[in-house]
């Protein structure tokens, strides 16, 4: 019941009114709610354009909430993240062009959908899944969150490092990506993370008698340039041309749409569990995405049907996806481990507004989490609204030549950039991550480890060497009591869980030769 409680103050924060001034004009109105409607529409607007996504959205426009209380700069921020969740299906169903990694599964059966003149159905059929998939996310956070975090109390130096190393461990071990290419990515995330200052002794690492190098590289810094220029200059190279399909959408379609769903609604159960075990892994939406895509295609009874239009094909993927965006927030609240790029993002800027993500965030902050948890609710019912109403709008974006949406993109990264630090050299650095997240995407290198590791990689080693101060230099210190040595033990299970599973594989194929 305290949580219960705790919810409806943060629904008070959230819509309390506030005497703000917005173009210079003084207004008496309820501010978050405003702020959750305008990030909601440019996440929408970011999910439609490719080359940007959630967690380049929220890099860009990181800068500009550092005027802002951390509740309402959070949900802003967030929103954006939702309403590029809910936008990267349009471009998917319309044009077939994913507007974000995770809408790719849905281009299978949303495309033909759209072919065949059902673009009004994929379309209702997709956003009505991201709510469900999402809403599920938010009350999973609402019931785990504070009993995750007051478990998390118990943690000392050594079990911090360990909820360090098994993230680390199941980026490497649990990605769809090459272990090698995933491991190289961390490893450079690491070497970044140690630039600039030592925290426990106070020494200058890797400054080359540079000034501009003793505070480090900055994190926005890096997550602009990474995410923001990387994917524009791909997204440049691609030459993209969009041609695609009107949508309408009426009441009507809705409401015909609606009434096939709840057929579905064992497809809806299983791609809500599988979205919400991959965000809280490190694993992602995207794995989720197809990994649920994967299953429905065979179990369904129509499974021979996707790829050519099939309903069902659009439901999975995006309830997963949707499941595994808000998920990841509950490791990075809790834990003050982000399970996905955007999360980690949110991570920095928390840092940034001097919130401690972690188990103390829902005692010494709590009025921030439970706002943030509030606008989860009140964010998922907007952002459904607004795209139901408003995909003609969004879908007429696309016909505006890249060629003009990029320079605009590449400008708000510059300015969002020398903002930080008010430094040219931020603006260089910027464009030197940029040619670096260009590099990872030509060779197929994922960035979300490098990002992972540049957030984390400075406070596991601060956490690791604090172990090690206490145990005297013993490394039994990460196996001396059950709860570190399960975690530790996890990790292991993680890293080496490829070749487990194989050899899981080969016993279970071995067996019935070997009874016979």
């Amino acid at each position: 019941m305290a949580e219960f409680a705790n919810l409806f103050n943060g629904f008070a924060t959230v819509l309390a009114f506030q005497d703000v001034n917005i173009f210079g004009t003084q207004m008496y109105l309820p501010f978050n709610v405003f702020l959750m409607v305008v990030g909601i529409v440019l996440g929408v607007i970011i999910g439609v354009l490719p080359g940007l996504g959630g967690a380049n959205g929220v890099a860009i426009l990181l800068p500009l909430t550092f005027s802002m209380q951390p509740t309402s700069a959070v949900i802003l921020l967030s929103c954006i993240y939702w309403g590029a969740l809910f936008g990267g299906a349009i471009t998917s169903i319309l044009f077939n062009i994913p507007g974000e990694p995770w809408s790719v599964a849905t281009t299978f059966d949303g495309y033909p959908m759209a072919q065949q003149g059902r673009a009004g159905e994929a379309l209702t059929a997709a956003f009505t899944s991201s709510f469900i998939g999402a809403f599920f996310a938010v009350i999973m956070i609402t019931l785990l969150a504070p009993m995750v975090a007051a478990f998390a109390l118990r943690f000392g130096a050594a079990e911090k490092f360990a909820v360090y190393f098994l993230a680390f461990a199941s980026f490497v071990g649990l990605s769809k990506e090459p272990p090698f290419k995933t491991l190289a990515a961390m490893v450079i995330g690491f070497a970044l993370a140690t630039f600039g200052t030592d925290h426990m002794t106070g020494s200058l690492r890797l400054t080359f008698g540079s000034q501009y190098l003793l505070p480090g590289f900055d994190f926005l810094i890096a997550v602009i340039g990474l995410f923001g220029i990387g994917e524009i200059l791909l997204t440049m190279e691609e030459g993209l041309k969009f041609k695609g399909k009107d949508a309408k959408i009426n009441l009507r379609v809705v409401l015909d749409t609606w009434k096939k769903l709840p057929a579905y609604w064992w497809t809806y159960l299983r791609s809500c569990l599988i979205g919400c075990w991959m965000g809280i892994t490190p694993a992602g939406a995207t794995p989720a995405s197809f990994m649920s895509y994967g299953i429905a295609k065979r179990v369904s009874k129509n499974g021979k049907n996707f790829g050519n239009g099939e309903i069902e094909g659009v439901i999975a993927p995006e309830t997963a996806a949707h499941a595994a965006g808000k998920s990841a927030l509950l490791p990075m609240l809790a834990l003050g481990v982000p399970g996905s790029p955007t999360a980690a993002v949110l991570l920095g800027g928390l840092l940034i507004w001097g919130l401690q993500p972690g188990p103390t965030l829902f005692t010494e902050n709590s009025e921030f989490v439970w706002g943030l948890i509030a606008s989860m609710y009140l964010g998922n019912v907007v952002g459904l609204i607004i795209v139901l109403t408003c995909v003609p709008l969004l879908a007429a974006i696309l016909r505006v030549p890249f060629g003009i949406i990029a320079p605009i993109i590449l400008m708000f990264c510059a300015v969002g950039a020398y903002t930080v630090r008010n430094s040219f050299f931020d603006v260089i650095m910027m464009l030197a991550f940029g040619l670096l997240g260009y590099l990872f995407k030509k060779t197929n290198y994922p960035l979300a480890p490098l990002v992972l590791a540049m957030v984390l990689g400075d406070r596991a080693e601060e956490a690791f060497r604090q172990a090690l101060v206490g145990s005297g230099g013993s490394l039994g210190v990460f196996f001396s009591n059950g709860l570190v040595s399960t975690i530790m033990a996890l990790g292991f299970i993680a890293l080496f869980w490829s070749v487990i599973s194989a050899g899981l594989s080969r016993i279970r194929g071995t067996a019935p030769a070997t009874a016979g």
